[in-house]
């Protein structure tokens, strides 16, 4: 059955503008973490101090223990690529993509997310999508090509991706699919089958299942010959914000918002990433957002727009 149109609610405007926020601190930041902690090895820590908070927020939830082992062992196939898209895959992929791009490159690359939404929906989902869902679509993937191409048809023609934009375009259509499972869940996680979990437990779950690929990728790093971290201040109080800010606020918002609003609708407000990206760029990174830029968050808050309507 197709998604119809939704209103933008004060609320749902809140909890799906916040996660775009955050996530762009967490591009600004792992731009700065370049050359002092290695991306994947940051991906697995960040991970690692966010079970640990989780898991005091959530013990009272998951207790007792044994029957909460028993219903996540029953649940693993759903459970396992929950975690591995949303913690292990998706954040290691935008930190080594952060090596080689820039904070608003990442983002606006990763604004392609509702093309990739709407596929996702249309073949594994059932769900058709809505002509005002496909123009907002074009309109945000214009604002892609717009960056991609400096503002110049003759740039785009000859534009070269660099590793970075390959990585986030992957990053997106893992993302997409993390967003539907979310969003339509099997029968073992919804109404009286699913268990009484709150929202830490089950991001708790989802890290934990996460957090195996994630160590995996931050060895294989470690093995290749990744620098040592340096640890400082800075360093802590980085690794800080994004436990806190980036992992488990703006995913406790964006699953409140995807359940609220859908994930059709979340994928556009996600593409709001690209404008605090560039707003933080250039206050800390001194990376001036350029007219294309502008023009290409128009576009996307266009598409944003348009895919609420009929």
């Amino acid at each position: 059955m197709s998604q119809g149109p939704l209103s933008l609610t004060p609320r749902v405007v809140v909890l799906l503008t916040l996660p775009p926020l955050l996530w762009a601190g967490n591009a600004v930041v792992g731009r700065l973490m370049v050359g002092q902690v290695p991306p994947l090895t940051l991906n697995f820590l960040r991970w690692l101090f966010a079970a640990l908070i989780l898991l005091v927020i959530a013990q009272a939830s998951l207790r007792p223990w044994r029957r909460s082992v028993q219903q996540v062992r029953q649940r693993w196939r759903y459970l396992l690529p929950l975690g591995l898209l949303g913690v292990g895959l998706y954040n290691a992929l935008q930190y080594a993509a952060l090596v080689t791009s820039t904070p608003i490159n990442v983002t606006l690359v990763a604004a392609s997310t509702p093309v990739w939404m709407l596929a996702v929906g249309a073949l594994f989902f059932d769900e058709r999508p809505r002509r005002a869902q496909l123009l907002g679509a074009a309109l945000g993937l214009t604002g892609v090509v717009l960056v991609l191409g400096r503002g110049s048809w003759q740039t785009l023609a000859q534009v070269q991706f660099v590793v970075g934009d390959l990585l986030i375009l992957f990053a997106a259509m893992g993302w997409a699919f993390y967003s539907w499972l979310l969003a339509k869940p099997p029968p073992s996680m919804r109404g009286e089958d699913r268990p009484a979990w709150d929202w830490a437990s089950f991001l708790f779950v989802q890290t934990v299942f996460g957090l195996g690929a994630a160590a995996l990728f931050a060895g294989g790093e470690q093995a290749l010959g990744a620098s040592a971290i340096q640890w400082s201040w800075g360093i802590a109080a980085a690794l800080t914000f994004l436990v806190l800010g980036p992992s488990i606020l703006a995913y406790r918002c964006w699953g409140l918002g995807v359940a609220q609003g859908g994930p059709t609708l979340a994928a556009f407000f996600a593409n709001l990433t690209p404008l605090f990206a560039a707003l933080l760029s250039t206050a800390l990174l001194g990376e001036t957002p350029q007219p294309f830029h502008a023009a290409a968050f128009v576009l996307i808050v266009a598409g944003i727009v348009v895919s609420t309507r009929n």
